[in-house]
């Protein structure tokens, strides 16, 4: 099989090969998914780049975590009825080494969950971080009908949907953004206010637009850089989920100030959610597939071939959608 793997950390261009592999064979409870597509997360780049230094000492990465394909083989304790079945497939590269920046993955079946039809390939390898960690975000902490909720970088892969999530749930949301595309994006995804995450003074003016009713829970993708801004609009005993600080990696915490106002801080990542969450956020996926609520941002869709430069894209922090890599 064709697959992109590196094995030493460095740039995208330097360290990312295209090479014919074996193709793997599935053990007891596996699947084989022949690749139609795979996505590129800051993950992902991350972890070409050095951020565990341990994940090449069993040798040889295939990178990534997400995609979506079709079930060819399966291994024992798998039922017959699972082949050639369209599936997405998630947390591919997490604990090992082999990911889904191949012709085939040989992953545990409750790892590869149905795709429902209505969605494409392209879709479906834009489920397992991003729209699995904003389901995660928007329902952890209970119900959000009726509340006001605040989702930071509404535009970006995570954000867009936690918009949708949220506003699908019942709840009011409103988001940041930075340029009027990404504005008009949020708006499209259900947020009835949208203010520059750029400008001073943000918070005010959601505070302005909600008449002063503070925020019940936000959606944070800057905690550190944001949270000056979202201490001032948040409600005594309010929420905050986040799945990312990278301005501010190790922020300081005003702690005194959080502990008076009762904050719950919920950080987020898909790989160690409870199973009983990526449960229930696959089902309400397939759900939301099927019948046609769920909108996406596809920012990009480069063949496998160009790896390095899907890398690239994630890294320059400009893509507001999802990087997709097609499989031929």
């Amino acid at each position: 099989m064709k697959a992109v793997s590196f094995n030493q950390f460095g740039a995208a261009s330097d360290v990312l090969a295209v090479s014919l592999l074996a193709a793997p064979k599935p053990q007891p409870g596996e699947v084989l998914v022949r690749m139609a597509s795979s996505a590129v997360n800051p993950s992902d780049v991350k972890k070409r780049a050095g951020a565990f230094p341990d994940l090449l000492d069993h040798g040889p990465v295939i990178p990534h975590s997400d995609g979506a394909g079709v079930i060819e083989a399966v291994g024992e304790g798998v039922s017959e009825e699972r082949l050639s079945e369209r599936v997405f497939v998630y947390q591919a590269q997490h604990g090992r080494s082999m990911g889904t920046a191949a012709d085939y993955v040989a992953i545990d079946s409750s790892r590869a969950p149905s795709l429902p039809a209505e969605a494409s390939f392209a879709v479906g390898a834009c489920i397992g971080i991003p729209i699995m960690t904003a389901h995660r975000c928007v329902t952890v902490d209970g119900p959000v009908g009726g509340l006001w909720v605040l989702v930071t970088g509404g535009a970006g892969r995570v954000g867009h949907y936690a918009i949708q999530w949220a506003k699908q749930f019942g709840a009011r949301v409103l988001a940041t953004a930075s340029n009027a595309d990404d504005t008009k994006a949020c708006y499209e995804a259900g947020a009835e206010c949208v203010v520059n995450h750029r400008e001073a003074g943000w918070a005010q003016r959601l505070l302005d637009y909600t008449n002063g009713q503070k925020i019940d829970r936000v959606i944070e993708v800057e905690f550190g850089a944001n949270l000056p801004e979202v201490l001032s609009c948040i409600r005594v005993g309010g929420t905050i989920a986040t799945y990312s600080s990278t301005v501010d990696p190790e922020p300081k915490l005003p702690f005194r100030t959080m502990m008076f106002m009762d904050l719950t801080i919920r950080l987020v990542i898909v790989y160690d959610m409870p199973e009983t969450a990526k449960m229930t956020a696959i089902a309400d996926t397939q759900d939301f597939l099927s019948e046609g609520k769920l909108l996406h941002r596809i920012a990009h869709a480069l063949p496998l071939s160009e790896t390095a430069r899907a890398h690239e894209l994630v890294e320059s922090g400009a893509v507001r959608g999802c990087v997709i890599l097609e499989h031929s």
